[in-house]
């Protein structure tokens, strides 16, 4: 399984383009960004990219952190959803990018994926 446990650091960089699949073994997608909440140096959010060829006609979703688990041994996100939730998910295109300082859209996407907001928990 993950190498996580022997790791408590690593490189954004590394994690870019790197599979995001779900707990069935499907690839669900691929990480295109991580995005950095610049007042509190918190991830805000890992946009994960969808479908598409080459990064044409893509879909992107903006996924919490603490949705996702690092699979170091695989070069690999894992993610607790189904294709057809995700398909369902609030997402955007490359030309529309969300802002997390929006609180309400903030609010919706930990809702759907069922984590607490990042600016919520203890430092």
């Amino acid at each position: 399984m993950s190498t996580l446990a022997k790791r408590t650091s690593l490189s954004a960089g590394t994690l870019i383009g790197d599979k995001v699949n779900n707990r069935a073994g499907d690839n669900v997608g691929s990480v295109k960004e991580i995005m950095i909440d610049l007042n509190s140096g918190r991830i805000s959010y890992v946009v994960v990219s969808v479908g598409g060829f080459l990064g044409i006609g893509d879909k992107l979703f903006a996924i919490p952190w603490k949705a996702l688990e690092v699979d170091t041994d695989n070069h690999a996100l894992l993610f607790d959803v189904s294709k057809e939730q995700l398909e369902q998910a609030p997402g955007f295109d490359q030309d529309d990018w969300p802002d997390m300082a929006d609180p309400k859209w903030g609010q919706a996407v930990h809702a759907y994926y069922k984590t607490k907001p990042y600016w919520e928990l203890d430092s």
